[in-house]
C-alpha cells in the first residue's frame, strides 16, 4: 500500500476558471485576488485578509509591519525554537532577530511559561506556531503580550479552522499568517495570507506587500520599507474553490486524525502523539508521532520504517537554532533548546489527507504497532 503526505483535489470546475483567466491576459494580481481574500476572511470572522505568494511571505510581511508600531533594525521577535525554518527566516529577512524559546515536547508548541523571561528592552513582537495544527496557549500568550505592550503574529500556516476556546485561530493574536501549500486543507499550489483584525495593520500589510506604497496611488510613492508579496490571480483561482469545499474536506481530515488516534491508544505510552485537548479543536494537519523516552531509536528510524512500507513521512522540523545550520551564526549550542532537540531527534509526521481510506488508516496503525514490536 502507497500512502502519500498529501493528495490534492483540483476539480474540473477549477480547470475551466484557468483557462478563462489565461485567455483573458490579466493573470497577476486582480479580482480573483481581492474575491479570494473576502472569502477566506468569511470564512472565520476575519475583518482584513491580505493574500502573498506563500506563507513564508505572509510570515514576513507580517513581521515587517512591526516598523510602523515601534520596531527598530534588529528588534526581537520571540519565536518557537521548534518550528519550520520560515518561521526563524521571515524574522531575519524583516531586519529583525529571532528569540528562541524551547517548546513543551507533548504539543509541539512553544512553551508559554518561559516567554516572560525572555523579554527584553527590544522585544517587539510573540510569534507563536501552531504546530501540526495544535493551537498554542494563545489565552496566556496574549495576556503576556498585553502587559509588555508587544504584537502577537500567529503562525497558523497548519491551522486552517483550529479553534482555541471557542474562538478561531488568527482571532486572538494582532495578525496571523497562513500557508496554501499542496499537503495543507486549502492549497493554491503555493500561496499564503495574512488576516487580521487591526485597520491600522491591515493598511500597512497591503503597503508592505508591494514595495512599501502608499495603498491606492498610482505613482512610485513608497513611505515605507516593502517587497513584492503579491498573489497572482492564477494562484487565487486554484485557492477559491478549495473554500467551497472547506469544511467537507476538515471533516473528513478531522475524522481520519480522530480515527488513527483511537488504533493507536494503546501506544500512547510508548510515544507522543497530537491528541487534541480540552477547549482545542486542531486543524487535522498531520499525524504527529514522538517517540517517548526510553526508545533508543530515532526519527531517522522510524522514518525509514515508514517510508519502507509506503507511508511517505516527514521528520518534526529540528531545533532551528541548534539542529539547523541556517542558524549556527546566531550562536546558540546543542543543549540549548533541550526539549526542540529532543523532538528533533524522535519525531516524525505523515499525512491524514481526505482522500485515505479506513483500510489506508488501518494500515498506518499496523505498521505503527509493527515498529513498536521490534
Amino acid at each position: 500500500m502507497n500512502i502519500e503526505f498529501g493528495d490534492p483535489e483540483i476539480p474540473s470546475r477549477t480547470i475551466d476558471s484557468m483557462v478563462e483567466l489565461l485567455k483573458s491576459n490579466r493573470i497577476t494580481e486582480g479580482s480573483r485576488v481581492k474575491k479570494f481574500e473576502e472569502r477566506w476572511g468569511d470564512l472565520f470572522g476575519y475583518p482584513h485578509s491580505i493574500a502573498t505568494p506563500s506563507g513564508t511571505a505572509a510570515d514576513t510581511i507580517a513581521c515587517m509591519s512591526l516598523y510602523d508600531f515601534g520596531a527598530k533594525r534588529g528588534d526581537e521577535v520571540i519565536v518557537p525554537a521548534l518550528a519550520f525554518a520560515a518561521v526563524g527566516e521571515a524574522v531575519l529577512a524583516a531586519g529583525l532577530n529571532p528569540v528562541f524559546i524551547d517548546i513543551k515536547r507533548d504539543t509541539l508548541n512553544i512553551d508559554e511559561t518561559k516567554i516572560e523571561q525572555a523579554i527584553t528592552s527590544r522585544t517587539r513582537a510573540i510569534m507563536p506556531v501552531h504546530t501540526m495544527g495544535k493551537p498554542a496557549k494563545m489565552d496566556v500568550i496574549t495576556d503576556i503580550a498585553r502587559a509588555h505592550n508587544l504584537k502577537v503574529i500567529e503562525d497558523a500556516c497548519e491551522a486552517h479552522g483550529a479553534k482555541y476556546q471557542g474562538r478561531h485561530i488568527g482571532l486572538w493574536g494582532d495578525a496571523a499568517a497562513f500557508s496554501f501549500y499542496a499537503a495543507h486543507l486549502v492549497f493554491a499550489g503555493e500561496g499564503g495570507m495574512v488576516s487580521t483584525k487591526d485597520d491600522q495593520m491591515a493598511h500597512v500589510l497591503r503597503s508592505v506587500k508591494t514595495h512599501g506604497r502608499k495603498p491606492g496611488t498610482v505613482y512610485f510613492d513608497h513611505e515605507r520599507l516593502g517587497v513584492n508579496a503579491k498573489m497572482t490571480d492564477m494562484a487565487a483561482t486554484i485557492g477559491l474553490d478549495q473554500l467551497d469545499d472547506f469544511w467537507r474536506v476538515y471533516r473528513t481530515r478531522k475524522d481520519n486524525l480522530v480515527y488513527l488516534l483511537g488504533q493507536t491508544k494503546d501506544l500512547q505510552d510508548r510515544a507522543y502523539f497530537n491528541n487534541e485537548e480540552k477547549g482545542e479543536d486542531i486543524c487535522p494537519h498531520a499525524f504527529s508521532v514522538t517517540l517517548k523516552e526510553g526508545d533508543r531509536r530515532g526519527a531517522k528510524d522510524l522514518y525509514v520504517f515508514l517510508e519502507e512500507r509506503g507511508i511517505k513521512s516527514k521528520v518534526n522540523f529540528r531545533s532551528m537554532p541548534t539542529q539547523q545550520g541556517a542558524f549556527a551564526f546566531i550562536g546558540h549550542r546543542l543543549g540549548d533548546f533541550p526539549e526542540a532537540e529532543y523532538v528533533g531527534d524522535k519525531g516524525v509526521h505523515f499525512g491524514i489527507h481526505q482522500k485515505l481510506t479506513k483500510d489506508n488508516l488501518d494500515y498506518a496503525s499496523e505498521a505503527l504497532h509493527d515498529f513498536f514490536k521490534t
